[in-house]
Protein backbone atom coordinates (compact mmCIF):
# COMPACT_ATOMS: atom_id res chain seq x y z
CA UNK A 1 0.00 0.00 0.00
CA UNK A 2 1.37 3.47 -0.62
CA UNK A 3 0.80 5.67 2.70
CA UNK A 4 1.20 9.31 2.95
CA UNK A 5 2.91 10.05 6.33
CA UNK A 6 2.31 12.55 9.03
CA UNK A 7 5.21 13.64 10.88
CA UNK A 8 3.42 13.71 14.61
CA UNK A 9 5.40 15.40 17.86
CA UNK A 10 4.88 13.17 21.12
CA UNK A 11 5.29 14.08 24.33
CA UNK A 12 5.57 12.09 27.74
CA UNK A 13 6.52 13.52 30.70
CA UNK A 14 9.86 15.64 29.96
CA UNK A 15 10.28 13.61 26.63
CA UNK A 16 9.52 14.17 23.17
CA UNK A 17 10.23 12.98 19.97
CA UNK A 18 8.62 12.83 15.99
CA UNK A 19 6.84 9.56 14.73
CA UNK A 20 5.79 9.29 11.15
CA UNK A 21 2.54 8.22 10.85
CA UNK A 22 0.57 7.03 7.99
CA UNK A 23 -2.16 9.88 7.42
CA UNK A 24 -5.77 8.39 8.49
CA UNK A 25 -8.07 8.30 4.90
CA UNK A 26 -4.99 7.93 3.03
CA UNK A 27 -4.45 4.54 4.59
CA UNK A 28 -8.36 3.60 4.27
CA UNK A 29 -8.31 4.29 0.86
CA UNK A 30 -5.58 2.10 -0.15
CA UNK A 31 -6.67 -0.39 2.54
CA UNK A 32 -10.04 -0.67 0.50
CA UNK A 33 -8.19 -0.52 -2.88
CA UNK A 34 -5.74 -3.60 -1.78
CA UNK A 35 -8.83 -5.52 -0.59
CA UNK A 36 -10.40 -4.88 -4.25
CA UNK A 37 -7.56 -7.08 -5.57
CA UNK A 38 -6.78 -9.69 -2.68
CA UNK A 39 -9.73 -10.15 -0.33
CA UNK A 40 -7.09 -11.68 2.24
CA UNK A 41 -5.18 -8.56 2.31
CA UNK A 42 -4.72 -8.17 6.42
CA UNK A 43 -6.29 -4.95 8.09
CA UNK A 44 -3.26 -2.31 8.67
CA UNK A 45 -2.97 -2.64 12.15
CA UNK A 46 0.48 -1.87 12.53
CA UNK A 47 -0.73 2.01 11.48
CA UNK A 48 -2.34 3.53 14.37
CA UNK A 49 -1.22 4.48 17.72
CA UNK A 50 -3.29 2.11 20.02
CA UNK A 51 -3.68 2.99 23.55
CA UNK A 52 -1.57 0.53 25.33
CA UNK A 53 1.65 2.60 23.01
CA UNK A 54 1.17 5.21 24.61
CA UNK A 55 0.40 3.08 27.81
CA UNK A 56 3.56 2.05 27.96
CA UNK A 57 5.74 5.03 26.73
CA UNK A 58 3.86 7.07 29.69
CA UNK A 59 5.30 4.38 31.77
CA UNK A 60 8.85 4.71 30.62
CA UNK A 61 9.15 8.28 31.00
CA UNK A 62 8.28 8.10 34.59
CA UNK A 63 10.45 4.76 34.83
CA UNK A 64 13.67 5.13 32.62
CA UNK A 65 15.79 2.77 35.22
CA UNK A 66 14.36 -0.13 33.18
CA UNK A 67 16.05 0.59 30.10
CA UNK A 68 18.88 2.60 31.31
CA UNK A 69 22.04 1.47 29.64
CA UNK A 70 20.33 -1.44 28.57
CA UNK A 71 19.94 -3.54 24.72
CA UNK A 72 16.13 -3.11 24.03
CA UNK A 73 13.98 -5.09 21.41
CA UNK A 74 10.14 -4.11 20.52
CA UNK A 75 8.74 -6.59 18.78
CA UNK A 76 5.26 -6.23 16.49
CA UNK A 77 6.38 -2.78 17.16
CA UNK A 78 4.30 -0.91 14.75
CA UNK A 79 4.91 2.79 14.44
CA UNK A 80 7.67 2.23 17.45
CA UNK A 81 7.03 4.90 19.99
CA UNK A 82 7.99 2.65 22.55
CA UNK A 83 11.07 2.55 21.19
CA UNK A 84 11.73 5.64 20.42
CA UNK A 85 11.01 6.73 23.77
CA UNK A 86 13.57 3.47 25.14
CA UNK A 87 16.23 5.14 22.58
CA UNK A 88 16.66 8.16 24.16
CA UNK A 89 17.54 5.80 27.78
CA UNK A 90 19.42 2.14 26.07
CA UNK A 91 22.62 1.88 24.96
CA UNK A 92 21.01 -0.20 21.88
CA UNK A 93 17.62 -0.68 20.43
CA UNK A 94 15.85 -2.67 17.78
CA UNK A 95 12.26 -2.01 16.95
CA UNK A 96 10.78 -4.91 14.82
CA UNK A 97 7.42 -5.71 13.09
CA UNK A 98 6.59 -8.38 10.26
CA UNK A 99 5.17 -5.56 7.88
CA UNK A 100 7.48 -4.26 5.60
CA UNK A 101 5.50 -0.95 5.70
CA UNK A 102 5.66 -0.58 9.54
CA UNK A 103 9.70 -1.19 9.63
CA UNK A 104 10.02 1.39 6.76
CA UNK A 105 7.83 3.67 8.82
CA UNK A 106 10.34 3.51 11.97
CA UNK A 107 13.12 3.60 9.96
CA UNK A 108 12.31 7.00 8.66
CA UNK A 109 11.19 8.07 12.56
CA UNK A 110 14.62 6.69 13.44
CA UNK A 111 16.19 9.02 11.13
CA UNK A 112 14.07 11.85 11.87
CA UNK A 113 15.07 11.60 15.22
CA UNK A 114 18.43 11.24 14.74
CA UNK A 115 18.92 8.02 16.68
CA UNK A 116 22.20 6.42 16.24
CA UNK A 117 21.42 3.56 18.56
CA UNK A 118 18.50 2.65 17.09
CA UNK A 119 17.39 0.80 13.79
CA UNK A 120 14.29 -0.93 12.48
CA UNK A 121 14.24 -4.47 10.91
CA UNK A 122 11.43 -7.34 10.00
CA UNK A 123 11.31 -9.99 12.70
CA UNK A 124 8.27 -12.53 13.12
CA UNK A 125 8.31 -13.66 16.28
CA UNK A 126 6.95 -17.06 14.80
CA UNK A 127 10.47 -17.21 13.20
CA UNK A 128 13.00 -16.05 15.79
CA UNK A 129 16.29 -16.15 15.51
CA UNK A 130 17.42 -19.04 17.82
CA UNK A 131 20.69 -16.28 19.25
CA UNK A 132 18.65 -13.65 19.30
CA UNK A 133 18.76 -12.16 23.39
CA UNK A 134 18.77 -8.48 24.88
CA UNK A 135 18.36 -6.92 28.18
CA UNK A 136 14.73 -5.76 27.81
CA UNK A 137 11.76 -6.91 25.35
CA UNK A 138 8.76 -4.52 24.77
CA UNK A 139 5.50 -5.90 24.21
CA UNK A 140 2.53 -3.41 23.16
CA UNK A 141 -0.68 -4.83 22.71
CA UNK A 142 0.18 -8.20 20.69
CA UNK A 143 -2.59 -10.33 22.86
CA UNK A 144 -5.26 -9.80 20.96
CA UNK A 145 -5.82 -12.75 18.90
CA UNK A 146 -6.31 -15.73 21.19
CA UNK A 147 -4.89 -18.17 18.17
CA UNK A 148 -1.59 -16.80 18.85
CA UNK A 149 -1.24 -16.43 22.57
CA UNK A 150 -0.27 -19.84 22.49
CA UNK A 151 3.22 -19.28 20.52
CA UNK A 152 3.16 -15.92 22.26
CA UNK A 153 3.32 -17.07 25.34
CA UNK A 154 6.10 -19.49 24.42
CA UNK A 155 8.06 -16.57 22.84
CA UNK A 156 7.84 -14.31 26.21
CA UNK A 157 9.04 -17.44 28.40
CA UNK A 158 11.96 -18.06 26.20
CA UNK A 159 12.58 -14.55 26.53
CA UNK A 160 12.42 -14.45 30.03
CA UNK A 161 14.93 -17.97 30.71
CA UNK A 162 17.37 -16.08 29.12
CA UNK A 163 17.19 -13.09 31.88
CA UNK A 164 15.49 -10.75 29.58
CA UNK A 165 12.68 -8.30 31.40
CA UNK A 166 9.74 -8.18 29.61
CA UNK A 167 7.51 -4.82 29.52
CA UNK A 168 4.28 -5.62 28.42
CA UNK A 169 1.37 -3.29 28.07
CA UNK A 170 -2.19 -4.37 27.05
CA UNK A 171 -5.52 -3.00 27.47
CA UNK A 172 -7.68 -5.13 29.39
CA UNK A 173 -9.38 -7.36 27.35
CA UNK A 174 -11.68 -9.67 28.91
CA UNK A 175 -10.44 -12.23 26.37
CA UNK A 176 -6.89 -11.89 27.16
CA UNK A 177 -7.48 -12.59 31.21
CA UNK A 178 -6.08 -16.62 30.63
CA UNK A 179 -3.07 -15.32 28.55
CA UNK A 180 -2.49 -12.71 31.63
CA UNK A 181 -3.03 -15.30 33.97
CA UNK A 182 -0.57 -17.54 32.77
CA UNK A 183 1.81 -14.93 33.31
CA UNK A 184 1.33 -14.08 37.25
CA UNK A 185 4.32 -16.14 38.21
CA UNK A 186 6.15 -13.39 36.59
CA UNK A 187 4.62 -9.96 37.20
CA UNK A 188 7.10 -7.98 39.33
CA UNK A 189 5.20 -4.88 39.05
CA UNK A 190 2.12 -4.11 38.00
CA UNK A 191 0.56 -0.76 37.02
CA UNK A 192 -2.33 0.50 35.28
CA UNK A 193 -3.15 3.90 33.15
CA UNK A 194 -6.15 5.19 31.65
CA UNK A 195 -5.30 6.51 28.48
CA UNK A 196 -7.25 10.20 27.30
CA UNK A 197 -5.48 10.39 24.24
CA UNK A 198 -8.52 8.56 22.87
CA UNK A 199 -11.68 8.82 22.61
CA UNK A 200 -13.28 6.93 24.81
CA UNK A 201 -10.44 6.43 27.29
CA UNK A 202 -9.14 3.39 27.48
CA UNK A 203 -7.56 1.79 30.71
CA UNK A 204 -4.73 -0.41 30.00
CA UNK A 205 -2.20 -2.74 32.02
CA UNK A 206 1.48 -1.74 32.14
CA UNK A 207 3.40 -5.42 33.46
CA UNK A 208 7.25 -6.18 34.70
CA UNK A 209 8.06 -9.59 33.66
CA UNK A 210 10.65 -11.81 35.38
CA UNK A 211 11.67 -14.99 35.73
Amino acid sequence: MELQPSLKTFHFGDYRFNAFVPDSSALQQAFTKQLQTDPSTPAPYWAQVWPSAYALCEFIATQPHWLQNKTVLELAAGLGLPSLLAAQHATKVTCSDYVPEAVEFMQESIQENKLENSKAMMIDWNHLPNDLSVDVLLLSDINYEPKAFETLFNVIISFLEKGTTILLSTPQRLMAKPFIDRLLPYIKLWEEQTITNVTPAVTCSVYVLQQ
